[in-house]
């Protein structure tokens, strides 16, 4: 093969790629469209930015050409959107514009909502409503207070449990009318169903819509979770094989338990899935940085998080697979370790000899 036809051949598929990246650019920025443009004010444009998606009932149908910054203080910033024709079928003059993002944090984009049959269909170059969008700072203050308010409840709630206690042995005797009154059966029933109502409310606060992503960052929901697999110490006898992940590769960051790099736990995982063994631990542990009670709490979290990946993406015995905290370790890589000690048939923790026989 010749080196003129080997250089031929390059030019042309870089010519065929270069014509397909413009066919995609274009298609994407709708260049090779019949298209109109419609135009919205806001008071904040939330970090949307010149050339992101406009989106009708949930499609990509048009492209944010230029946001404007108004003259004036008290006037609007101004967003241009260049819409596919199609569109004019569904949207209308009281179709409204929304900023919304993927998820709570990701990429924004301007979503249009279908107007009324009866609304006249929009032209070139006109106004549509605009509704604020939706600021997660906003949202997290509130959600800063409601949780402050949950505290100050809980604090209530403990001093009256306090005082309660004080004149137990006044409620006993049954002196007096007050006596008498917190003696009540009925008081007390409606008490008991006051605190299990407010625990409810709690939970269903912890797994609300808008807040799950915020409780889930930390690897779990709760401190429950923690202790379902979790065993008290390691066995005495040694390991028939370990492996040793530094928390700063799989983890997302240093202080959550937030799985990155998930894919680096497989051949630990395929191992498990191919060899017989009698007891696999996942033991996690941090560096001497730090509070020790906090870094406990998240070493148990780390080792769950883990245990769960595995249990969930390789055919095992997951009653086989235990989890254990370390916290702060002298011989923790910096930023800590995470370690999956598999012992042979037979292996038992210690937590798991204490429990008693099954008939």
């Amino acid at each position: 093969m010749s080196r003129a036809f080997r250089l031929g051949v390059f030019i042309v598929a870089t010519l065929l790629i270069f014509a397909a990246g413009v066919f995609w650019i274009g298609k994407k920025q709708l260049l090779f469209s019949s298209t109109y443009r419609l135009e919205v004010d806001f008071q904040n444009v939330a970090g949307l930015n010149a050339g992101s998606e406009v989106r009708v009932g949930g499609i990509h149908e048009g492209t944010i050409r230029e946001i404007q910054l108004p003259k004036k203080p008290n006037e609007k910033l101004r967003i241009i959107m260049d819409l596919a024709g199609k569109t004019r079928n569904v949207i209308r003059k009281d179709s409204v514009a929304t900023i919304q993002s993927e998820g709570l944090v990701g990429d924004k984009f301007v979503e249009i909502s279908f107007g009324s049959e009866n609304s006249p269909s929009v032209s070139n170059g006109d106004t549509i409503q605009g509704q604020p969008p939706l600021q997660l700072a906003d949202l997290i203050n509130k959600t800063n207070k409601v949780l402050d308010t949950t505290q100050g409840a809980v604090q209530n709630m403990n001093d009256t449990a306090s005082n309660l206690s004080s004149i137990t042995g006044k409620i006993d005797q049954g002196q007096g009318t007050l006596g008498a009154l917190i003696n009540s059966k009925k008081i007390y029933q409606n008490v008991n169903a006051g605190a299990a109502a407010f625990q409810e409310d709690m939970e269903a606060l912890k797994h609300n819509f808008f807040l799950r992503g915020f409780f889930k960052r930390r690897g779990y929901e709760s401190a429950s979770d923690l202790k379902k697999n979790e065993i008290s110490q390691l066995p005495k006898e040694p390991s028939e094989k370990t492996f040793t992940y530094e928390a700063k590769k799989i983890f997302d960051k240093p202080n959550t338990a937030e799985l990155k790099d998930k894919k680096t736990l497989d051949d630990a995982g395929k191992f498990l899935q191919d060899n017989k063994f009698g007891l696999a631990v996942v033991a996690a542990s941090t560096d001497m940085k730090g509070d020790s009670q906090q870094d406990h709490l998240l070493t148990e979290a780390r080792s769950m998080v883990v245990r769960d990946y595995l249990v969930k993406n390789f055919r095992l015995e997951d009653t086989r697979i235990k989890t254990i905290g370390l916290g702060k370790s002298e011989a923790a890589a910096e930023g800590g370790a995470v370690e999956v000690l598999i012992y042979p048939e037979g292996a038992r923790s210690a937590q798991m000899r204490r429990q008693p026989q099954r008939p």
